[in-house]
Order: C-alpha cells, then sequence, then structure tokens
C-alpha cells in the first residue's frame, strides 16, 4: 500500500509527519508512505529519524496551505502546495490514499475538486470516532457538508455503519439522526425528510430514530448521523470538555494528593492515551474514490503514525468496495 502524507500539514510542521511515519512504517511491514513537501525541510528530519529509504518517496512541493487560509482561495493561489499534490497523486492513481494534518477546508476542497467520488455517492462527509459507555461510536458527517440534502445523510448512514462494521468490529452497528429531541416529527425540514428516508430504506431495521447530543457518550447508537455545521460543533464542544475535565483533574484531584500522586497521575495519563483524539489518528473523508484521512492541526507523531495505519487498513479492508456494495441497494435518488 502507497498512503501520500501531507508533510507540511499541521501546526507543528514536519517534524511530526516525519518521525510518524518512522513509527507506521515499523508497525506496518507492507506500507510505503509518499511524502509530499520541501525537501530542504524533509531531508535533514529524514536523515535524523533514521527512516528505511526503500519504504519512502519523496515528492517536492514547496508551497504550503497555512491553517488560516481560505480553502477557496488556495486552490487557486496555491495550486502546486503539498495537500493539492496529494490529491493530484490519488487522482492519477500513483497512491492509495492520503493522510493530512493540515488545513480542514483545504483538504476537503481539494478532494471536492477531482470530482472522485465514488459510485452512488452525491457528497462526501467526514466521519470521526467517539468514545462511549460502551466502546465506540461513529459520528458524520463534522465539517465537509455544512448544508446537506437528506438524500447526503441517507448515504451518510450506510457509509458509517459499514466503517462502523469493518474498521469498529461491530457486527451488526444501530443508526441514530441528531435532532433537538427524541420525538418524531421533533426538529427543521432536514431531519424531518431525512427520518422519513431511513424509516422507508433499507436500513430501516437497524434505524433506531432521532437522538439527542447526550445520547452520544451513552452509546445509545453506533452510527450518529448529522449535517456538517452540527457535526462538527459536537466534535469541537467534546474536545474542549474533555481537555477541560482532564485540566480539572489534574489541579483539583491529582496535585493535592498527599500520597500516591504519581499513580493517579499514571492513572490520568493511561485516561488521556484511551480517549484523546490521537488513539485513532484521524478522520476518515468516506465517500471519496482512495481512502482519506484527516487528522488534528495539533496532531503529534503518535496520531500520524496512528492515522497512515488506519489508512492502511482501510486499503487492507477494501472499504469502499463494500460501500458501494451497499449504496447499490438504496432505491434510486429522488431530486430533493
Amino acid at each position: 500500500m502507497r498512503i501520500a502524507l501531507d508533510a507540511m500539514g499541521g501546526d507543528h510542521g514536519p517534524t511530526p509527519n516525519v518521525h510518524g511515519t518512522r513509527l507506521a512504517l515499523e508497525a506496518n511491514p507492507d506500507l510505503t508512505v509518499v511524502l509530499v513537501g520541501d525537501p530542504a525541510r524533509l531531508e535533514p528530519l529524514l536523515a535524523e529519524t533514521a527512516v528505511p529509504a526503500h519504504r519512502i518517496e519523496l515528492v517536492p512541493a514547496t508551497q504550503v496551505v497555512e491553517m488560516k487560509e481560505k480553502p477557496a482561495e488556495a486552490i487557486r493561489r496555491k495550486p502546486e502546495a503539498s495537500i493539492f499534490r496529494c490529491w493530484q497523486l490519488l487522482a492519477e492513481g500513483s497512491v492509495d490514499g492520503l493522510v493530512s494534518a493540515g488545513n480542514t477546508g483545504a483538504v476537503v476542497a481539494g478532494g471536492l475538486k477531482t470530482r472522485k467520488f465514488l459510485q452512488c455517492v452525491h457528497r462526501p462527509g467526514i466521519a470521526t470516532v467517539m468514545p462511549t459507555a460502551k466502546g465506540r461510536c461513529v459520528l458524520l458527517d463534522v465539517g465537509a457538508n455544512v448544508f446537506p440534502k437528506p438524500r447526503h445523510l441517507l448515504e451518510y448512514g450506510v457509509m458509517g455503519g459499514v466503517f462502523a462494521r469493518h474498521m469498529l468490529q461491530i457486527e451488526r452497528p444501530t443508526l441514530g439522526l441528531m435532532n433537538v429531541g427524541e420525538e418524531e416529527g421533533k426538529g427543521h425540514e432536514l431531519v424531518q425528510k431525512t427520518y422519513e428516508l431511513f424509516r422507508t430504506s433499507p436500513l430501516h431495521d437497524r434505524f433506531l430514530g432521532n437522538i439527542e447530543g447526550r445520547d452520544i457518550h451513552r452509546g445509545a447508537v453506533d452510527v450518529v448521523v448529522t449535517d456538517g455545521f452540527t457535526g462538527n460543533v459536537v466534535l469541537k464542544l467534546c474536545e474542549g470538555v474533555f481537555e477541560f475535565i482532564m485540566g480539572m483533574v489534574k489541579s483539583e484531584v491529582i496535585h493535592p494528593l498527599p500520597h500516591d500522586r504519581e499513580l493517579a497521575a499514571q492513572a490520568a495519563r493511561q485516561l488521556v492515551g484511551k480517549y484523546h483524539y490521537s488513539a485513532f489518528g484521524g478522520a476518515p473523508l468516506l465517500g471519496v474514490d482512495g481512502v482519506c484521512i484527516i487528522c488534528h492541526g495539533s496532531s503529534n507523531d503518535r496520531a500520524i503514525a496512528n492515522a497512515l495505519g488506519v489508512a492502511a487498513l482501510d486499503c487492507r479492508l477494501k472499504i469502499n468496495e463494500k460501500i458501494v456494495a451497499e449504496l447499490e441497494q438504496l432505491p434510486a435518488a429522488v431530486e430533493d
């Protein structure tokens, strides 16, 4: 498997990307990483990190999309930026997938520009793995499609179900629609129409209806479907609450302990290691013809390594083929 890595993307530049590449290659013997970025900055890091030269390739890209740049402007002004070069490689068939911790909007925009969508997919969506009291669930979309149509959300339910079944090993994943209440008929027109689509689709026996935000971490369903605006707000809120709680545990619980402070700190570190976003590595952009994993901007080497590993696993399991097979079972799309 050949995975392109946007080596210049992220808040911390190429360093965690190169170190994460080394970790990923150690854990995945069948993986080749194509580093896309500025050779002048990457080559010294590669020499210091002792990355096996026969399992990496370097593709030059001297332009970088900054984290605060507007994606549409970046595509026009920087067509040879590292993230867009990754998409070019994927569109050409030179790589099987790509990973980036760069500007999320630019990552999605690059994918939309190629128009390399899977058969039966109208708009791709970003899926993220969330911890729950029962294990893990999938939340999508979290930012790719802020103005979806009901059909898009129905397709997200299919794609999220395939991802949960094969990547998270959930045998028969259940689905729920994010809403302001559990009762049928709640919410605006988009969720009401989507509710009816789910209820009359081949997914009806796994569709448990509307769920509220508090139901996510309870593990009420295995796949939570929502629009990109709501999903992104939910995701960022959960990240903020997690950081807040762990900070309070450190200052209010661990520091005041007269004894066993180190033992408590170790338990807290294990908790962070289990539920922090870096544990899974990144969020897949489902629905594109290829594999795309979008990482958090502040990803460290562990997160990058895990993201590369997820991309490789996605390729091994042929997730896209399974998504297309299930989407073909849906009734033909009706104009919204």
